[in-house]
């Protein structure tokens, strides 16, 4: 069984320009073309031995000939090969976290759905593995994680390890056909579980790998303050947040998104629940037009929950996306009623806590409104990050009580 393709070969030799040694060490696992003296041609994804500034072995990974990003850190041990052996210690280590993190709740099936593998932050470059129930989604970041990993031997090894009923592969980029690695799938969405709560995840034409693994802590937040609120879902997508607010309590709870699609699986994912119909109103709405209807309307809500797509996908994006946050964030902090709850979220890289923080404060200014903040959040524990590597924790969650 395969892991890596390419580790037969004889790794290639590359060398920094200048000195990350101690960075790199510490566990930082990204190196730039433009911190190294050469670039050679080479197949993405080829093994390679990254040397330091003075020519000592300092890191095993594979390289990128033709990206900005050129070389991935597997691993400081420079002494043994990077190989399937190694692949597989990293895996059961990953399974390991998963075991510790799930296994008590999935024993009385809270949560089986969650991220088995998460890339960098498991020591797995550009490797996504993503449980739902019995099946395995697995997405690889770019072309050289795609020359490096050997998908259809990782899918055979979850498929063993964990007995899983099927295995399939999401592709790069959004609306092109993904692949089924092993196994048989069953019809979409997938059921599975979260905390207790049913949802279901089209794993071949959802966003990411099918759901936003990623907010579990933050929807069960809004669960234990909605009770007798009512609640507004900007950007709901399938309507996570506006579920675990319903579960929580809520007296009416409206959610809002531009996708007609994304909103059916949110009524869908109401009904899996067994929720009343009267509480939900689901809108197909461009939510910058809703937001404008509604200060015109003079319209309250004592909970509103905001989690945009990301307005910042690369840095020259920034400051375009820092001036529709602060739009977004602004007009809902109209909406709120008085001691009323606000959660905002980013999920862009570029846009760090500090800059989101700044963002909340400028948004809620311009609404002529106070707030405090309650709790300061990202990504759960199945989503681990390197401590150095900042750029990996994307995820920003920040609850206010707006005065």
């Amino acid at each position: 069984m395969s892991f890596i393709k390419s580790h037969a070969k004889k790794p290639l030799v590359l060398q920094l320009s200048r000195d990350l040694r101690r960075d790199i060490k510490r566990g930082h696992p990204w190196v730039f073309a433009n911190n190294l003296r050469h670039c050679p041609p080479a197949t993405p994804g080829r093994v390679a031995m990254l040397l330091d500034n003075r020519k000592r072995k300092l890191a095993q990974g594979f390289y990128s000939p033709d990206s900005p990003l050129a070389f991935r850190v597997c691993t400081v041990e420079t002494k043994n090969p990077l190989n399937d052996y190694w692949a597989e210690k990293q895996f059961e280590r990953a399974c390991r976290l998963r075991q510790m993190l799930f296994d008590a709740q999935t024993f009385d099936k809270q949560t089986t759905g969650f991220r088995l593998f998460n890339g960098e932050g498991d020591g797995l470059p550009g490797l996504v593995v993503d449980l739902y129930d019995d099946i395995a989604v697995l997405k690889l970041d770019g072309l050289a994680a795609i020359g490096f990993w050997d998908s259809r031997g990782i899918a055979r090894w979850l498929v063993e390890r964990l007995s899983l009923r099927a295995v399939y592969e999401r592709a790069r980029e959004r609306g092109q056909a993904g692949q089924l690695l092993v196994g048989k799938l069953p019809p979409q969405p997938i059921q599975f579980l979260e905390n207790g709560v049913r949802f279901g995840a089209d794993i071949v034409h959802g966003q990411k790998t099918g759901f936003f693994l990623d907010q579990r802590d933050n929807r069960q937040m809004i669960q234990r303050l909605a009770a007798q609120k009512r609640v507004l879902n900007l950007f709901g997508y399938t309507g996570g947040f506006s579920i675990y607010a319903a579960l929580g309590g809520a007296s009416h709870v409206t959610t809002v998104d531009i996708a007609a699609p994304a909103i059916k699986s949110a009524t869908t994912n109401w009904q899996l629940n067994n929720l009343p119909d009267g509480s939900h109103e689901p809108i197909v709405r461009d939510v910058h037009k809703f937001l404008a209807e509604a200060i015109k309307q003079k319209q309250r809500w004592s909970l509103i929950v905001i989690d945009p797509p990301s307005y910042a996908s690369s840095k020259g994006m920034v400051k375009k996306a820092i001036n529709a946050y602060q739009h977004v964030i602004a007009s809902a902090a109209q909406l709120i009623v008085s001691d009323g709850f606000l959660a905002a979220s980013s999920c862009s890289s570029h846009i760090s806590m500090e800059m989101f923080l700044s963002i909340c404060q400028e948004a809620i200014s311009k609404a002529k409104r106070r707030a405090t903040i309650l709790s300061i959040s990202g990504q759960p524990a199945d989503h681990p990050t390197p401590l150095v590597f900042s750029e990996f924790r994307y995820l920003k969650f920040v609850l206010m009580r707006v005065e």
